[in-house]
């Protein structure tokens, strides 16, 4: 049990909820069972058994019979114990998941145990099923010895051993259940009433304690961390903004800019999330910041996750600022000899103003001289433990410009980067032509090769995606050189010349194959999904992905976000099989119906669900038992709003009435921050 559900003590098993609940109370006539019903209770008397087959085609087969019919009860494992319980000519009482086998009810492996009318009086309503796995049910450890367990701890619990940690006035407030008692009514409702006011306790618990650690740490930051001072607007930004900038920037870019220049003035550590869809100017937002780091005397540092993601912001950079006196680096690990020397020198003299590079920005030997600011480009791409390695690289810390491409849902976005002021780019910039997508299947092939020769023809670019199906690194290869074969039969040389990018590659081919398809000496691009951040070509006008219906919505989204971002007009088409599951139908229909990220991601969520949210973010605030964020936003919205009201009336909780909020988090040892506040 501890190692299979992680139970080792009564707390935890206190915690390990029931899934669903069944009435116990209803027994259904044999007569009356009904294929609508998933799991269903009968009662009545055994027939004489028989076990038939051997070894693995073993079985126990029995008859259970009352006034209106008979089912069929079937056991594959466990014979000789069940055997032994089974006694026919004896009533008793079965439930179980309902089967029909030649049109007739059959239950395999039910509960049974033996009836008289008396055993129901005195049960509670509704009766606990808790999960289990099978190597706990093969030890008679299944659900309903879980739910005995419970039922025996439950009587030896008293209000002091879970003390309400909600303050009188929030509970009648919010019209919560009382924690003992949501805790006791949670396993052993009474009536189903009482069980949704406890799940509704329960789950506003554990997202409230989510917010209100978010909430501390930010609070903290605000209060506690000192920053470096941007207090002044000068040359560089204003002569950048008026001369050089290439382009209006959109308003929400300036609202951005206004809350980055707003958090930088005060004195207080930023640290802020500025998530913008695919193509949406978050460089240009990332560039100015840089500028007013430079016009009040500090350096920037951005650090993306490729070598060739890094050169491009570089490249990118620098012909924005060519007329200006400011000098900008690039330092990546292939960046060797006296060329490296030279700009760990001009670091930390000061007389580089911004670095661009990988994370070897935050190897040792990159010492700055005064580092006011650090943009992180996709986030995700880094561990916390290398962002903060750049961070102690100045005395006070340096503001911090979190950047991501993959849009997160709101709630999402409240629940895993509470901590951190978050900023949205949700709109365009002018002359951006959305990106048509269209569904094709696999008979189509021909049609679509076609367009895209009518593409190349005009003198744009392609890039043809594959997917990484990641049980087999080897059926990946060979699935993609089965289709880079294919494809050269469709784009001969020396009249189509054709880049391949894998995963198997030397990080040198990679990178010599993708800088012949960025200068145009191919004209189709040939990979798997690791073109998927970061490659800028603005020549590329298609995008092809193969078996489309094994990528997941934002992988499908992030990777549509590689074309589009010339003037021309622009095409994604999806190409899958002609047998799709509910979700890959659903999938493709949301690509061609939207091209909006942020809609794409709120779907995704709903589709998915919350289970692989984890990896968004490397905490545990959303480890939750039975709040689900996509089902409970409104949940989610309310603990927010609570959580901060607190806070602002209160920001140490010294108040009497806050007193079981500071005792609980005082209680949780090492799980929040407090201990840093108190």
């Amino acid at each position: 049990m501890q190692k299979e559900l992680g139970i080792f003590t009564f707390n935890d098993l206190l915690h390990h909820f029931p899934f669903r609940h069944v009435d116990k109370t209803k027994i259904t006539p044999i007569g009356n069972a009904s294929p609508a019903e998933e799991y269903i209770q009968f009662a009545g008397v055994l027939e004489p058994f028989q076990v038939i087959g051997e070894r693995r085609g073993r079985r126990l087969i029995a008859q259970l019979r009352d006034k209106t019919g008979s089912v069929e009860l079937v056991w594959f494992s466990a014979i000789n114990v069940i055997q032994k319980m089974l006694h026919p000519g004896q009533a008793y009482i079965v439930y179980g998941k309902l089967s029909w086998f030649m049109s007739k009810p059959q239950l395999v492996h039910p509960e049974i145990e033996t009836w008289s009318p008396e055993k129901l009086e005195g049960k509670g309503f509704l009766e606990p099923v808790y999960p289990s796995t099978e190597k706990l049910k093969a030890r008679n450890l299944g659900g309903r010895q879980i739910g005995r367990l419970t039922q025996v701890l439950l009587p030896h619990i008293r209000p002091s051993d879970i003390p309400e940690n909600f303050p009188l006035q929030m509970l009648e407030e919010l019209k919560l259940m009382p924690r003992f008692e949501a805790y006791r009514q949670i396993h052993f409702p009474q009536t189903p009433k009482q069980y949704e006011a406890a799940l509704r306790r329960l789950k506003f618990e554990e997202i409230f304690w989510a917010q209100m650690r978010m909430n501390l740490l930010r609070s903290q930051r605000h209060r506690f961390s000192k920053g470096v001072v941007f207090d002044v607007v000068g040359d560089y930004f204003n002569t950048f903004y008026n001369q050089y900038l290439p382009f209006e920037l959109t308003g929400a870019q300036k609202r951005v800019l206004k809350e980055i220049r707003s958090d930088t003035a005060r004195g207080k550590q930023m640290n802020r999330l500025l998530q913008g869809d695919v193509g949406s100017g978050k460089t240009i937002v990332a560039l100015l910041c840089m500028l007013l780091a430079a016009d009040n005397s500090y350096q920037s540092v951005l650090m993306a996750p490729t070598e060739i993601l890094a050169r491009q912001h570089f490249l990118g950079i620098t012909s924005l600022l060519e007329e200006m006196d400011i000098k900008v680096a690039l330092l990546t690990g292939s960046i060797k000899g006296k060329e490296r020397k030279n700009i760990l020198q001009g670091i930390a003299d000061g007389t580089i103003h911004l670095l661009v590079g990988t994370h070897a920005v935050i190897e040792d030997a990159v010492r700055f001289k005064n580092l006011g600011l650090v943009i992180v480009d996709e986030q995700h791409r880094f561990g916390v433990a290398q962002r903060a390695r750049l961070w102690e690289k100045n005395d006070i810390p340096p503001h911090v410009l979190v950047m991501t491409a993959t849009p997160i849902p709101r709630t999402l976005a409240m629940t895993a980067y509470g901590d951190l002021d978050y900023s949205v780019i949700d709109e365009l910039p002018p002359g951006r032509q959305p990106i048509k997508t269209v569904h094709r299947f696999d008979n189509d092939r021909s049609q679509v090769m076609d367009f895209l020769k009518a593409e190349i023809a005009l003198g744009r670019q392609v890039y043809i995606i594959f997917p990484l199906i990641e049980e087999s690194e080897k059926l990946d290869y060979e699935n993609l050189m089965r289709g880079y074969d294919e494809i050269k039969t469709y784009f001969p040389e020396p009249q189509y010349w054709i880049s391949m990018v894998h995963g198997k590659q030397p990080a040198a081919q990679k990178e010599l194959n993708m800088q012949r398809f960025v200068t145009h000496d191919t004209q189709i691009m040939v990979s798997t999904t690791v073109i998927e951040v970061g490659v800028n070509v603005p020549n590329a006008s298609v995008m092809v992905i193969e078996s489309a219906e094994k990528f997941g919505l934002s992988q499908l989204h992030q990777l549509r976000g590689r074309v589009g971002r010339g003037a021309e007009k622009s095409y994604c088409i999806l190409l899958t099989g002609r047998k799709l599951g509910n979700d890959a139908r659903e999938r493709m229909k949301i690509m061609t119906s939207t091209n909006n990220g942020f809609v794409i991601a709120e779907k995704d969520l709903e589709l998915r669900g919350p289970g692989d949210i984890e990896g968004t973010r490397q905490s545990g605030a959303l480890n939750f038992k039975l709040a689900n964020i996509v089902n409970d936003r409104a949940m989610v919205e309310t603990a927010k709003k609570v959580t901060e009201e607190i806070l602002t009336d209160d920001p140490d909780l010294s108040k009497p009435e806050n007193a079981p909020l500071k005792q609980f988090l005082q209680s949780q040892k090492g799980k929040t921050v407090w201990s840093k506040i108190s």
